[in-house]
């Protein structure tokens, strides 16, 4: 079973990038810069953010089902990010350095399994649960924080 984890299109971020923080708080989000890593993954490139770089904090829909499952939570876009990653057959390193909530649902958008993965072993999760022909994608989601990590698909 093969897969794909491709990171959010940076298009709709674009008009937030070198806003004030006033202005910034207008659209509900919040400029931070990392101070770790890792620590502020990005949801664009998929990895951690270096020591000094600019995030926004924004919320995002992550399942826009018209459904009980819909989600939104907090995410973090780098301000540097032009183009989304995209990772074949492989977790990215945001997500393989984490606790993941891996939530597989149909393609009505309706939850039909669920796993943890501990660090490092997303990958067989992943493609257990995509062994199930019932399930059209998967949400991964930080299980500490639970804010949404990336969408994984079939190749």
């Amino acid at each position: 079973m093969t897969y794909q984890i491709t990171g959010l299109d940076p298009a709709p971020f674009a008009h937030l990038i070198g806003l004030s923080d006033t202005e910034l708080a207008h659209h509900g989000a919040v400029r931070m810069t990392a101070d770790k890593k890792p620590s502020f993954p990005c949801r664009v490139t998929l990895d951690d953010a270096d020591i000094g770089e600019t995030l926004l904090l924004v919320n995002h829909v992550s399942h826009g089902s018209d459904n009980p499952y819909r989600a939104s939570h907090a995410i973090f876009v780098s301000e540097a990010a032009t183009k989304a990653a995209r990772y074949e057959d492989e977790i990215p390193p945001a997500l393989d350095r984490r606790i993941l909530s891996l939530r597989a649902f149909d393609a009505d958008g309706m939850m039909v399994d669920a796993s943890l993965a501990q660090p490092g072993e997303a990958d067989e999760v992943v493609r257990r649960l995509l062994a199930d022909p019932a399930v059209d994608h998967i949400d991964a989601h930080n299980a500490i924080r639970g804010c949404f990590a990336a969408k994984v698909e079939r190749s």
